[in-house]
């Protein structure tokens, strides 16, 4: 290739290559009949006979890697497999898994085990301070007439409640997602 400007042998576009079985094997490791296992899979894609889309079947072979590596096994997938729909539906996931993550950070999604020991924290003051309301007002409400007794009860009962009300989504938080003073500063 002496003589040849390096500018005209860049290429710009692959797309629209195709290649021998030979090349896949190599590249992929694999020997024929597992590369004409893949096409009949539709991993490999077939352009014409012995010839291949070079493009089109890594995309789907690294597709199938990591199915396979998340524990799908292509084989037992049902009629063909669609390589590309798969590839949406993973990405898809991969998109809401986001969502979900930034509305755990937001404080508009919790996680469940966060919800249940704020919960189980909370309930178990509010029982506490229900079940010291009879010693706490025993000794006041003695000798005292029925609507002193009501109103005081009521009021204690009133400031138990009142504790329930005061939701703080921050105390919802995973500790994963709390930023520390240094964090907040920069």
């Amino acid at each position: 290739m002496a003589g040849h400007d390096t500018e005209s042998l860049k290429v710009t576009n692959i797309d629209s290559i195709t290649v021998a079985s030979a090349v896949l094997e190599k590249i992929f490791s694999v020997s024929d009949r597992r590369i004409r296992q893949m096409a009949e899979e539709g991993i490999i894609i077939r352009a014409a006979k012995g010839r291949y889309k070079l493009v089109e079947s890594l995309r789907n072979y690294i597709l199938a890697l990591k199915l396979s590596a998340e524990g799908v096994n292509i084989e037992q997938i049902d009629g063909e497999i669609d390589l590309g729909e798969e590839k949406a539906i993973h990405e898809r996931v991969k998109r809401h898994i986001s969502e979900l993550k930034l509305q755990t950070m937001t404080g508009k999604l919790h996680k469940s085990e966060d919800v249940e020991m704020v919960m189980t924290d909370m309930l178990a003051a509010f029982r506490t301070r229900v079940m010291n309301i009879p010693s706490k007002a025993a000794p006041v409400l003695e000798n005292r007439d029925a609507a002193y007794i009501k109103d005081r009860l009521t009021g204690e009962v009133i400031e138990a409640l009142n504790e329930l009300k005061d939701y703080d989504p921050k105390a919802f938080y995973s500790d994963e997602y709390m930023e520390t003073e240094y964090e907040q500063q920069d």
